[in-house]
């Protein structure tokens, strides 16, 4: 069972991608801020991360750069309500960027291409 972490600082965003994502077969756990993130990363073992941009303190650009640094086969994907980060070279680091959609299908597609690149 692939283990993903979702973070965003929408505490609806959360639930809805953990209820969601739980209801595929995947273990969730999610983080409210990149501090968060940050450290629930250090302790635990992920399989894939999926990530907001915008957040109150740390981007998600930032968290993005510092999970590649660390855990560069961690694959991310950004998952924001703007399009504008894709021309953002920072984005690029992410394995795939979905823009939010009440529909999760695009990016319950994208965290199925990444965990079987992965394996």
């Amino acid at each position: 069972m692939a283990r993903i972490l979702v973070v965003d600082d929408e505490r609806d965003i959360r639930y809805l991608y953990k209820t969601e994502l739980e209801d595929e077969g995947y273990q969730v756990e999610s983080a409210g801020s990149g501090s968060e993130a940050a450290e629930l990363l250090q302790k635990k073992d992920f399989d894939l991360v999926v990530l907001d941009i915008q957040m109150k303190g740390e981007s998600g650009l930032q968290l993005l750069q510092k999970i590649v640094k660390d855990k560069g086969n961690l694959p991310v994907i950004l998952c924001t309500a703007f399009s504008c980060y894709k021309d953002d070279f920072s984005s690029w680091l992410a394995d795939a960027y979905v823009v939010k959609s009440s529909d999760l299908s695009e990016l319950k597609e994208e965290i199925r291409k990444a965990l079987a690149k992965k394996h």
